[in-house]
């Protein structure tokens, strides 16, 4: 499993949250894009940009996330000239507010966003032009999904987003979440779509199980949600 031809790609782990980080350069112009980057780990993050020579455009989320805050406002202060992404629906503050069909460039590459709510209102999902790749937050996770029991959950729409928005993309797509517990990095839409243990299933049990899972509430919900509705700092 390759990603796009002409892609300088690194998928990054934080450990406390769980959460991926992914870095996507244009070989050529080396300008680039970091999606859903974590508070703890910018620098990090910023170092390996520095080391790939690369001229960060965009720091995007996928979503208001509840169990981390986000990195990208702490970017902006630490890179020159780049600018924040997020959801018109997610009802955070940042740079450039996406909606369904909305296009984030860098070189010759784009990544296109496909609005993929029910995790939380604001979910969006980042296709690779070639629909070689797609980030799909917490909306889709590797044998799993995101919750909908907190801001804005639904599993209703989220079912109906992840079988329209996504497994409607090539089966060969690679899908790379938000977050994996188990130690996976990668699957693609084909192995999601015959091995999901919910997503698999009809709409009306896919509710049931959404509705008795019972998990406790993020540890970091109360301070990483207002936080993050401001892009993670308070005066970006």
């Amino acid at each position: 499993m390759k990603p796009g031809k002409g892609i300088i790609f690194r998928q990054l782990f934080e450990s406390i949250s769980s959460t991926y980080t992914y870095l996507l350069g244009d070989e050529e112009s080396k300008e680039a894009v970091i999606i859903d980057p974590v508070l703890e780990t910018v620098v990090r993050d910023v170092k390996l940009i520095e080391e790939l020579g690369l001229t960060l455009k965009v720091a995007v989320n996928t979503h208001c996330h509840a169990d981390h805050i986000t990195g990208t406002g702490l970017l902006k202060k630490k890179v020159y000239g780049s600018k924040s992404a997020i959801s018109l629906l997610s009802g955070a503050t940042a740079d450039i507010m996406l909606s369904e069909g909305d296009r984030i460039n860098f070189g010759k590459h784009v990544l296109t966003v496909r609005e993929t709510p029910g995790h939380t209102d604001g979910c969006v999902t980042l296709v690779l032009g070639d629909q070689s790749m797609a980030f799909t937050g917490d909306t889709l996770l590797i044998r799993g999904c995101g919750r909908t029991d907190f801001q804005q959950g639904c599993s209703k729409r989220l079912y109906q987003a992840v079988h329209q928005k996504i497994f409607t993309l090539p089966g060969h797509c690679l899908i790379y979440p938000a977050h994996d517990y188990k130690g996976q990095t990668v699957s693609t839409v084909e192995e999601e779509r015959k091995f999901n243990p919910r997503l698999t299933k009809t709409l009306d049990e896919f509710v049931h199980i959404m509705a008795n899972l019972n998990l406790p509430k993020p540890a970091q919900i109360d301070i990483a949600v207002p936080a993050n509705l401001l892009c993670g700092l308070h005066d970006v």
